[in-house]
């Protein structure tokens, strides 16, 4: 099949040939039923055998794909990447379906979704093109269904995903045909859900005048000599992964330059392409003798010492093979959304690089787990916006915290956001944005830009306000380049009052002059926030400070929100304007009703349950149980609550309800000891380490007694093999007089420290006599393999916290 041809009858002969012949198979379908589920498995099923890549994404718009169809797909292709979109009630409507062998490609799309009458016999129009008719369709429609497949607004198929998504379908079709999803729209609003706001256009290709440079001679600035010099030192102890955290505006892209320059090859990898463009352009100023290249859609230069390379491209395997899992020294990866996760981190592990360097300006490490966890927690440097603005880097801010009267209460909160639908029923009111006008008109200065929940609100606020007299206008995703490159020349220029915009500004942009950031959305990602608060802190000529105006309700990370303006994290006991302000830096100003509302939202917190909330959401993320270290590493709520709300994690488990009958009777038997573990004090890893070498005895024998000179060799091995855990318990005097194996001075330290502290502060838990360190507990046979594993997971918990936590302090 080489030509052009049109399908319309029994596309299933098609899928089914093209399917045996492919080694990737993209299939992307708004809907899919259990009948046509049944007709292709067994062919992609003889294809993951094979040893194909598969990815299909299907949709939950109008909730008619049927849960059993997502469960017969995901247990019949155990290997195959299933994602869905959320939709929110935009529409979502492709059907197309993408095969690659070693020597074609062909690309089907169409109007078939997976059913079995628009597979077989059913009324349905479908165009086959191969690659010999169109050399360039395949890559083009590869790239488009990747970004799609990453899209924030998907989530990964798994058990617990489907069954949250059963309920959803069981609820709406009770309800069809009489479902508000079939309300009528202007043709305005027709379009937008037809087509959707699209993702990658979300930012233009300019470049960041804070980051660049006018002189020829490249020099790191004052932040990034501070960045590269707690990146060198961490190379220098041993990490092979770290994290920088550079306010937006401090130069993160040049940081990695200049960071570059003792590595032969670098690898860069972002999630959109403008961003892939300012990183090389960055490089090249910072490095212009060396070569360069773009590996994405449409470029694939792969011989150059700097690589800047695309995921959604990266991310196909047969790309991703083209390069040696050696081929590069150092791997830089920018922030990126949570739904990319799973294939960032698939892409790292094929490569072996001497460093991972991850980039991000967001120092809160639970909004921001994704990059946190693929460099393994090791933050080397952060420099918070808040310093940035006592050290002049950049501009002052005055905040002001308004009265938002909607209620927020009873709206669905699915996958970390609101359901968009019931939000837009909420703000789409002329009095909420009468509201929205009189807060602006109090505190506002020249330019501003408003950040709104979603297309609909952007462009409902905007048609109030310019029918109120003020020039505005409405920006998403889906308005042309060229109306958006305009836009922000004439908010610059003083021609408009006010651009209203979803994420468009998050990243990316940079217009210096904005002095008023209006936020009339619930804050649902602490990212997110800081990234649009960047967006006012940029200094320019004549910008004294810039004013930040807030419309705070009772929306679920009202309070949480604040930490963003604490270098530590951490929320204080009460919020008001005296909390957080620095005369001559940063003011804040709440109306009284707010601080109000902040205080009752505080008594009505329940940490424990917000830390099973947390459990569960990441659960159904990965698809399984987390272990201790993936709940600290990946989840929304920081795990050292867990110990204070629960004292151990296993009885978080049991109050969630996730204990089976015999692991039940494992906790009711040995809490205390799982509780002992998980509080003794450590002032060195000492107790850790040697727990970890017991447990290396295996679930039956871990807990038999232990002599020092059993355990000496593997404690100091632990100690000496990374320099920084090194360089953490053993830089005494005594430590260093240790760091040259000497089995009795070893076995004297582990007799002396761990086992003889750890026994009498272990209220009889433990005993050390006779040089034997004991603990004192019976496990029944049937109890070995549970208790073992969660003895694991609590220390490998915290021998990663404790070192996390030194290397922060460093």
């Amino acid at each position: 099949m080489t030509k052009l041809r049109l399908l319309t009858k029994n596309l299933v002969n098609d899928l089914k040939q093209l399917t045996a012949e492919a080694d990737t198979i993209y299939w992307m379908t708004s809907f899919m039923m259990k009948s046509g589920v049944k007709e292709v498995l067994p062919s992609l099923r003889d294809a993951a055998i094979r040893g194909a890549e598969i990815k299909i994404l299907t949709g939950d718009y109008l909730s008619i794909t049927q849960p059993d169809a997502l469960t017969l797909l995901y247990d019949g292709l155990p290997g195959a990447e299933l994602r869905m979109m959320e939709s929110g009630g935009t529409s979502f409507h492709p059907k197309a379906y993408l095969f690659k062998s070693a020597d074609s490609a062909a690309v089907i799309i169409g109007s078939s979704n997976l059913s079995k009458s628009a597979l077989t016999n059913g009324i349905e129009w479908n165009l086959y093109a191969p690659s010999s008719a169109d050399e360039d369709i395949f890559e083009t429609s590869a790239s488009a269904f990747t970004e799609m497949f990453l899209s924030p607004n998907t989530v990964a198929i798994n058990e617990n995903q489907i069954e949250q998504y059963r309920q959803r379908y069981d609820e709406t079709n009770r309800k069809l045909p009489f479902s508000s999803i079939w309300e009528p729209y202007t043709a305005a609003t027709e379009i937008e859900m037809t087509f959707g706001p699209t993702e990658h256009a979300s930012a233009d290709s300019f470049t960041d005048p804070a980051a660049t440079y006018e002189s020829a001679v490249m020099e790191p600035r004052p932040a990034q000599e501070l960045a590269l010099a707690a990146l060198n030192e961490t190379v220098k102890n041993g990490y092979e992964k770290a994290l920088a955290v550079l306010a937006t505006g401090l130069g993160k892209t040049y940081l990695a330059a200049f960071f570059a320059e003792s590595f032969k090859r670098v690898l860069f990898i972002a999630h959109r392409e403008e961003l892939l463009t300012q990183a090389q352009a960055s490089f090249s100023r910072v490095f212009p003798n060396r070569t360069s290249g773009i590996y994405n859609g449409q470029q694939k230069e792969t011989d150059t010492e700097f690589v800047f390379a695309s995921i959604q491209t990266l991310a196909r395997q047969y790309h991703l093979e083209k390069f040696s899992s050696a081929a590069f020294d150092l791997i830089v990866v920018d922030e990126f959304h949570h739904a990319a996760a799973t294939t960032y981190e698939r892409v790292l592990d094929y490569f072996t690089p001497e460093f991972l360097l991850g980039l991000t300006a967001t120092p809160d490490r639970l909004d921001n787990k994704d990059v946190y966890s693929l460099c393994n927690g090791n933050e080397a440097i952060s420099i918070h916006f808040l310093d940035a603005i006592r050290q002049n880097w950049l501009s002052p801010f005055v905040y002001y915290g308004v009265l938002d009267k909607t209620d927020y209460s009873e709206l669905k909160w699915r996958n970390n956001r609101y359901d968009e639908e019931e939000l837009s029923r909420l703000q789409l009111r002329d009095s909420y944005a009468e509201a929205v006008i009189t807060a602006w008109n109090e505190h506002k200065k020249t330019r501003t830009i408003a950040f709104c929940s979603s297309v609909k609100q952007a462009s409902f606020l905007s048609d109030y306000f310019t029918e109120a007299g003020f020039r505005s206008l409405a920006l998403h995703g889906g308005t042309d380049r060229h109306a958006r490159i305009a836009a922000r020349n004439m908010l610059e220029t003083g021609q408009l009052d006010m651009i209203f915009t979803v994420d468009l500004f998050n990243e990316g942009v940079d217009i210096p002059n904005v002095d008023t950031l209006l936020f009339v959305r619930p804050t649902e990602s602490l990212t997110v926030f800081t990234q649009q608060i960047g967006r006012g802190l940029r200094i320019a000529p004549g910008k004294s400070h810039c004013v930040i105006i807030d419309l705070i309700g009772n929306y679920r990370n009202a309070r949480k929100k604040f930490q963003v303006f604490n270098e530590s994290n951490e929320l204080p006991a009460k919020i008001s304007s005296g909390t957080f302000s620095e005369p001559s830096y940063f003011e804040f100003h709440f109306e009284t009703a707010v601080v109000d509302l902040l205080e009752a939202m505080k008594q009505n917190e329940p940490v424990q349950q917000r830390l099973i909330t947390a459990y569960f959401e990441l659960k159904a993320e990965l698809g399984h149980r987390p272990s201790y270290l993936e709940y600290h590493l990946k989840a929304t709520e920081d795990a050292k609550a867990i110990q204070q709300k629960f004292k151990t994690y296993p009885l978080l488990l049991k109050y969630a309800d996730e204990l089976n009958d015999l692991e039940k009777e494992v906790l009711t038997q040995h809490k205390d000891w799982l509780i002992e573990v998980n509080k003794t004090t450590m002032t060195k890893s000492y107790k850790m380490i040697l727990l970890k070498y017991m447990l290396t005895r295996g679930p039956a024998n871990w807990h038999q007694p232990v002599t020092p000179k059993e355990a000496a060799p593997f404690f100091h091995a632990y100690l000496m093999e990374k320099p920084y855990r090194r360089d953490a318990d053993l830089s005494d005097k005594q430590g260093k007089s240790l760091r040259l194996y000497n089995e009795e001075k070893i076995a004297k330290l582990i007799a002396a420290m761990p086992m003889t502290k750890w026994s009498g502060a272990s209220k009889g838990k433990i005993v050390f006599e006779d040089g034997m360190f004991i603990p004192k507990i019976d496990v029944a046979e049937e109890h070995e393999e549970i208790l073992y594993g969660w003895v694991k997971e609590i220390c490998e918990y915290r021998l990663h916290w404790y070192f996390e936590r030194k290397s922060a302090d460093i």
